[in-house]
């Protein structure tokens, strides 16, 4: 049975991390939203799930996934789902929580980098917000990018097995989500991710690395993968890249 994904139909957002670990591991998934009205897709199918009365643990917003009888919210804990499932996590204990470790470190990177531009509240425009974005931005991209990608730079040159990946030898959703959260800077904050970059080059080599992966390459050529815009959490406005 494939799985069902829940997200918004038209922003990659941090339903993307789940969508580049389904398809690197060549899963059959249905993103349920995305698909006509008519097949039970759209909007309206995902309100429907959320809203579903009879769901003892409702998510509290997407993403959320559905295997058969489980549904399961939160980026995070949906990838320490998936993760031995796809064969996308280091083996034993030990790894697997690590490798959980480093998922959360990013979804607070990624948490930051949406603040950025909505600093105040998520229940106001940008434009309302604008002067504490740009302070919020300037803090962001002074500190914050170089400290998130430093630690994960001094992760990657730590590891027992070599520079490649976070996480052992092999591929974990760990690597696919830092290279989620290094195109995303590298959308929102050009200017202040390359400073950045140039001082981590295993972080660089790393996302070069996941993107000629053949199942990822294929997956960021395709009509599957949003474009990066201005309704996602990655926000290209100019003025807070300083």
């Amino acid at each position: 049975m494939a799985y069902q994904l829940h997200y918004w139909p038209t922003i990659q957002g941090r339903g993307e991390f789940v969508r580049l670990a389904l398809e690197a591991a060549g899963a059959e998934y249905v993103d349920v939203a995305r698909e006509p009205p008519p097949k039970g897709g759209g909007e309206a199918a995902l309100g429907r799930r959320l809203g579903d009365p009879h769901n003892p643990r409702p998510p509290f917003a997407p993403p959320f996934l559905i295997d058969g009888d489980i549904v399961i919210g939160q980026t995070s804990a949906i990838l320490l789902y998936l993760g031995p499932r796809l064969g996308l996590v280091g083996a034993g204990e030990a790894d697997a929580l690590w490798t959980h470790q480093l998922q959360l470190t990013i979804a607070d990177a990624v948490a930051e980098a949406h603040d950025t531009h909505h600093p105040l509240s998520t229940g106001a425009y940008y434009e309302d917000q604008r002067d504490a974005a740009l302070e919020r931005a300037r803090a962001f991209r002074e500190a914050r990018i170089p400290k998130f990608l430093g630690w994960f730079e001094r992760v990657l040159q730590r590891n027992p097995a070599g520079d490649l990946h976070l996480v052992g030898d092999a591929l974990t959703y760990a690597d696919l989500s830092l290279f989620q959260l290094v195109a995303g800077l590298r959308y929102a904050f050009p200017k202040a991710t390359a400073h950045a970059m140039a001082k981590t080059p295993a972080v660089a080599k790393l996302h070069l690395n996941v993107s000629r992966r053949q199942r990822v390459h294929d997956y960021l050529q395709s009509p599957r993968r949003i474009a990066f815009n201005e309704d996602g959490i990655f926000r290209a406005y100019p003025e807070l890249d300083g």
